[in-house]
């Protein structure tokens, strides 16, 4: 119930300020297309209906059908869900690796723990987007190499991050005197350790969701990301763009989905950042 609580404090906090409430709103509403895109829908997002292409807003198409006739509004609502897998996925493959990494460099000794950050510096020397395109040119574009290429190369984003809370948390008279009464390095690290630096970890997963997010719909705009018929941000950019001499309303529809969600999980990060962070309330 406590946790429950505590959730309900940070989610205040986050509201407080104007910024954060927008943030905060704006990912509720991409949530809810995500989670239930097949009730929030109006229509199935793959239906053609050729006759009808490029109709305009109306009570049958509320933001009007794209080239092949098919409804906009649920090919962004199904979009909101590729971009939600894409970007959970990710992060959820590489927060707890990077995390694990993190903790068992500031733990081994200074030989492997050079070497932990070595791997780190060779994986972060590759930008994710080139990366991304260099696997995919070999493998061939899907969802699972997006999901994994991206998630590797967020790995050294968290490790650094863990390996730095852990490093201060070591000298921590608490941990010490949890030493002297003989608990083990397991016991202190899964007790104590992950406890408190779970916190930065989260915040700094949800700063990192609109740059997954971008990634895949950059990748699925140059026909890399995934595979047609499913309905991306990127690949609805694409289709606007290619047909943007017969109409602008498809590129426009799919161009503000990608900016609202990327800036509304921008200000919630940010806000998020700020609501849990003791120093940054302090100073406001």
């Amino acid at each position: 119930m406590s946790a429950w609580r505590e959730t309900g404090r940070i989610v205040r906090r986050v509201c407080d300020t104007p910024t954060g409430a927008v943030g905060f709103a704006i990912v509720t509403i991409v949530v809810v297309m995500a989670l239930f895109a097949p009730l929030v829908s109006t229509h199935d997002p793959d239906a053609l209906d050729v006759m009808n292409r490029f109709a305009g807003s109306s009570k049958d198409h509320w933001l009007g059908t794209d080239h092949l006739g098919r409804d906009l509004y649920s090919r962004m609502v199904h979009g909101a869900s590729v971009a939600m897998v894409v970007a959970l996925a990710s992060i959820g493959f590489a927060l707890p690796v990077g995390t694990i990494l993190g903790i068992l460099a500031a733990y081994l000794s200074a030989r492997g723990e050079r070497i932990v950050l070595i791997l780190f510096d060779i994986i972060y020397s590759f930008p994710s987007l080139i990366l991304a395109l260099a696997i995919v040119a070999v493998v061939g574009p899907s969802t699972g190499v997006i999901i994994f290429v991206v998630g590797l190369t967020l790995v050294p984003h968290f490790g650094r991050v863990a390996r730095a809370q852990t490093l201060t948390l070591k000298s921590a008279p608490f941990l010490e005197a949890e030493r002297i009464l003989g608990a083990s390095d397991v016991r202190i690290v899964f007790g104590h350790v992950l406890p408190n630096i779970v916190g930065p970890l989260i915040v700094l997963a949800s700063m990192d969701v609109p740059v997954v997010i971008t990634i895949e719909a950059g990748l699925s705009f140059l026909g890399l990301g995934v595979r047609p018929p499913m309905a991306s941000w990127g690949a609805l950019i694409q289709d606007g763009y290619q047909t943007l001499s017969e109409s602008v309303i498809p590129l426009v529809v799919s161009s503000l989905a990608l900016a609202i969600a990327t800036l509304g999980f921008t200000l919630f990060g940010e806000a998020l950042r700020d609501a849990i962070d003791p120093r940054i309330r302090r100073e406001h």
